[in-house]
């Protein structure tokens, strides 16, 4: 696991994913791929980011570790989760397989409004990918607007009290044991409205 950056105080792993050799997934190459994907130019992909060219550029080769705040500017402009810049695309077909994360043996992942912890982030080809969030976020202005992606979504309350926001329907209070399962492309935001942080479990499909 290496530090995006040491001013950012958060740490994140370059890659949370490994193949099937073991190497581990490189981020540069994630976001060049998920560029290609959609046939953007680096121009139109740092436009759709918020960032210079220079800096996706960087990013792409290696040449520079990317702060939580570029790594969220990338995830909104690609239309993704911030985990899924770090988890491997899926290629055929694998059945038998296991993995077991003990509890507080996640990869860290902070952002501003969430503490994400990836849960079997070694297992590759995933069809879903669970992780442990604690919901920083107080209230909706301090997301840079809804966060959308591909798939389907479950979230389910460990602890506190959320507001989920979502695009076409009104906020729902939850509290613990209370879930949802919703179209991920839809858009949607999480608050702490209990007086500590809430902790959630999310599981989100790979398509």
């Amino acid at each position: 696991m290496t530090s995006a950056d040491p001013k950012t105080l958060i740490k994140i792993a370059r890659e949370s994913g490994t193949s099937e050799e073991g190497a581990p997934v490189d981020l540069g190459q994630r976001v060049r791929e998920l560029r290609k994907a959609r046939d953007w130019t680096l121009e139109q992909a740092a436009s759709q980011a918020g960032l210079a060219r220079s800096t996706l550029s960087k990013i792409e080769n290696g040449q520079m570790s990317p702060t939580y705040d570029a790594l969220k500017k990338l995830a909104v402009g690609l239309e993704i989760s911030i985990p899924q810049l770090f988890t491997p695309p899926r290629a055929g077909q694998v059945n038998g397989r296991m993995v077991v994360t003990k509890s507080g043996q996640g990869t860290a992942q902070a952002t501003v409004t969430y503490e994400h912890e990836l849960l079997a982030e070694t297992l590759t080809k995933k069809q879903m990918l669970p992780y442990r969030a604690r919901v920083r976020a107080r209230k909706m202005e301090e997301f840079d607007g809804w966060v959308r992606h591909d798939g389907e979504e479950f979230l389910y309350v460990l602890t506190g009290v959320i507001r989920l926001y979502t695009e076409f329907y009104e906020p729902v209070e939850m509290r613990r044991g209370d879930s949802a399962y919703y179209d991920a492309t839809m858009g949607h935001n999480v608050v702490s409205v209990s007086e500590e942080d809430a902790n959630i479990l999310w599981v989100t499909s790979l398509v």
